[in-house]
């Protein structure tokens, strides 16, 4: 008589799609070199633009507009490629992780390029700009896209997918603090200018600040740039190679975007998400313009490095409880409640910050912001601010199950498009507005190396953006969290019921 085989079963309430550390570890892992591209770009490009290849504000302005509009035409297009490809036998979302990895790579690469070694035809710089830039958006997209829809097939269990999301924000912290920690000891260099009495060249000192002025060193920020694509290269590989897909896809994709796209616009779960999507991604973005309030106002531009621990060390203390307690309270609970911190925090660093009168009092002697207070601001907003970013990818999951149980549909690359341009459009903004701001402030390419600019207030100007925008964007932020997104912890418990029940189903047939 043959032996019976023993079945291993799953322990009573343990999903079966349940995931453990490792993998998490591994999503983590390619998350951290998406931020090695998208922080280095998203922080410095700006910076490259105008204060190594001399090119103005408002012209680096329209370029980032003209090139985002582009995204209107190259997003749906992406995601429709991938929602139409049958699975490959890696999966339907993880091989573009190494089909993408190296263009994406170069394509990084190749937007800080010493083309001012080459020419100084100002035309022709731009038109390189333009090129190597939407080249790096194609490429972007082409990997974020079925980035983030790996997360819906990697697991459906909401606490894995409370772990993906969390685990891809540490990613993302880890990623982008790499770059912000380690790049403002790299790309600047201190500006040379000669001693009068001895005919020397000597380190510029601010006659205000009494700090060394710094500029951007394009050589270094090229060479910083090689090292963030071969960086990222190897991260996108090693989520390859741990990551796996347990959601089953279709084998012969039949989307029907029409439905899908009209759907999303009805749905209020999705555009509030999407609204607030324009304003995080846009925020983020924005705060890549601190880098020349840390050069202009504060002629420091360590502070970059300082400005990036306060951050990020809320979210470094509070996520390993992220998923507990998104579990216990819910996740539009936290980021509802919590983000109000930020928005508080932000209007009255903003009002602090741009009142001469509170100024004098505070630093009397040289009438500037005290720096350690700015930091100590931005440590509160990152406080406030921490849930919304830890949990916003999983989000996005729960408003893709929370469109299949409304409509029927099911279509992750689809629903990943349409917030992708979401945030690519707050980035459009925030860098439209930010450089035409710059320019308001009349900084160019002379301001660049002059540390505290008091000629036409350039460097109080500068302060005013960087603590205006920043409150406006997080009140909004919170009132979206807070009053305008609906999924609660309580609405989400059928959802999740009803898309298990259907995928056992489906696996049953």
């Amino acid at each position: 008589m043959a032996k019976e085989k023993k079945v291993k079963e799953a322990p009573v309430n343990e999903h079966p799609n349940k995931i453990g550390i490792k993998e998490a570890a591994g999503y983590t892992v390619a998350e951290a070199g998406n931020m090695f591209n998208l922080t280095y770009i998203s922080s410095y490009l700006k910076i490259f633009m105008t204060d190594v290849l001399k090119i103005q504000p408002m012209t680096a302005a329209f370029m980032f507009i003209f090139t985002r509009l582009w995204d209107c035409i190259n997003d749906p297009i992406w995601g429709a490629m991938v929602a139409k490809k049958a699975p490959h036998k890696d999966g339907k979302f993880r091989p573009y992780l190494k089909w993408v990895a190296i263009p994406l790579g170069i394509s990084t690469i190749l937007c800080f390029a010493p083309y001012d070694k080459m020419t100084d035809n100002p035309l022709l710089l731009l038109i390189i700009c333009y090129v190597t830039y939407i080249f790096y958006g194609m490429m972007y997209t082409g990997m974020n896209i079925p980035f983030g829809s790996l997360a819906s097939v990697i697991t459906d269990d909401p606490n894995g997918r409370n772990l993906l999301s969390t685990f891809r924000s540490i990613g993302s912290g880890v990623g982008g603090a790499v770059v912000s920690l380690i790049a403002p000891f790299v790309i600047y260099s201190a500006k040379m200018v000669t001693d009068e009495k001895t005919g020397e060249l000597v380190k510029a000192i601010d006659p205000q600040t009494k700090e060394v002025i710094k500029i951007a060193d394009g050589n270094k920020m090229f060479i910083f740039a090689l090292l963030m694509g071969i960086f990222s290269i190897v991260a996108y590989l090693v989520g390859f190679k741990t990551t796996k897909e347990r959601v089953p896809s279709e084998a012969e994709p039949k989307t029907d975007f029409k439905a899908t796209y009209l759907g999303l616009l009805k749905s209020r779960p999705f555009v509030t998400v999407a609204l607030a999507g324009v304003l995080i991604s846009g925020q983020l973005q924005f705060n890549s313009f601190n880098a020349y309030l840390y050069k202009n106002y504060f002629t420091n531009t360590g502070l970059g490095v300082v400005g990036t621990i306060c951050n990020y060390l809320p979210m470094v203390c509070l996520v390993l409880f992220t998923p507990k307690l998104s579990a216990k309270y819910g996740k539009k609970e936290l980021c509802g409640r919590f983000s109000i911190i930020a928005a508080i925090a932000s209007i009255a660093l903003a009002v602090c910050a741009n009142n001469q009168d509170i100024i004098d009092k505070l630093n009397p002697e040289t009438g500037i912001f005290p720096a350690w207070l700015f930091m100590a601001a931005l440590l509160l907003i990152g406080f406030g601010y921490t849930f919304v970013s830890l949990t916003c990818w999983a989000v996005v999951m729960d408003v893709i199950d929370y469109q299949e149980y409304k409509t029927g549909l099911r279509n992750e690359s689809a629903v990943y498009a349409v917030y992708t341009f979401s945030r690519k459009l707050g980035q459009t903004i925030a860098d439209g507005a930010g450089l035409f701001l710059l320019q308001w402030a009349k900084y160019d390419s002379e301001s660049a190396g002059n540390g505290f600019i008091t000629e036409n207030g350039t460097s109080k100007k500068i302060m005013l953006i960087c603590t205006i925008i920043p409150a406006v964007v997080y009140t909004g932020v919170w009132l979206l969290m807070q009053f305008g997104y609906p999924l609660t912890k309580e609405r989400l418990e059928p959802i999740y019921a009803f898309i298990r029940e259907k995928r056992e189903a489906l696996e049953a047939e």
